[in-house]
């Protein structure tokens, strides 16, 4: 599988909002309180677990590791697990290091104008809009009761031919999601703890590619 599919993440942030009774709530008011949530977010620190599972060849691959977010245009995600593999979006440029899949090379990449590396934008950028969200029953993720919810894209611009994605019913913060791409790829990511509105170090936004490793510009 390739890594940079198990790489490219979409960790999920949130500022903690008022809390509300653990009651089911409807799909497209629990999309709300999320996008509500996601809007108010300065900073963010998380762990995580991910789940890439290839129904072509069978195969499923797991990817654990801790995320640094600032803003909407700076992330940090460094991988445990598989040690080395980093990604870092600067402000300005972002930064693809995956030793574990293509070693001896780093990939430099600079975002269009207007686009985000926030990866939460993918589900909460005008969801109403974007996408059919349907009610998708009620589950327990890391120890919080969340409304879990359908989004299916309206357009073909979506990176994904379906999503689900489980909000916390106190917080308003997305705990788990999963996502399908054109291919049938599934990517299953869990968040194992996650801090909001925390201080974080400019250091980790931050990246120089290793000594001998070669620069491909994207």
């Amino acid at each position: 599988m390739n890594r940079l599919h198990r790489s490219s993440i979409a960790l999920l942030a949130a500022l903690a909002v008022t809390p509300l009774a653990a009651a089911a709530q409807d799909a497209p008011a629990a999309v709300d309180r999320a996008v509500a949530a996601w809007d108010k977010v300065k900073s963010a620190r998380a762990t995580f677990e991910q789940t890439v599972t290839n129904p072509l060849t069978g195969r499923a691959e797991t990817a654990r590791g801790e995320y640094v977010q600032q803003g909407k245009d700076r992330i940090s995600v460094r991988f445990t697990d598989p040690a080395g593999d980093r990604i870092v979006a600067d402000g300005k440029v972002l930064w693809l290091y995956l030793p574990s899949s293509t070693p001896g090379q780093v990939i430099r990449t600079t975002p269009t104008p207007g686009a985000t590396v926030d990866w939460t934008a993918q589900f909460l950028s005008s969801p109403r809009t974007r996408y059919d969200i349907a009610d998708a029953g009620r589950a327990t993720v890391s120890g919080r009761a969340t409304q879990a919810v359908m989004l299916t894209p309206r357009g073909k611009d979506a990176p994904f031919t379906r999503a689900k994605v489980w909000v916390d019913d106190r917080d308003g913060m997305i705990r788990q999601f999963e996502v399908t791409d054109q291919s049938g790829v599934k990517r299953h990511v869990r968040l194992t703890s996650l801090e909001v509105n925390v201080p974080v170090e400019a250091a980790a936004f931050r990246f120089t590619p290793p000594k001998g490793v070669r620069v491909v510009a994207q």
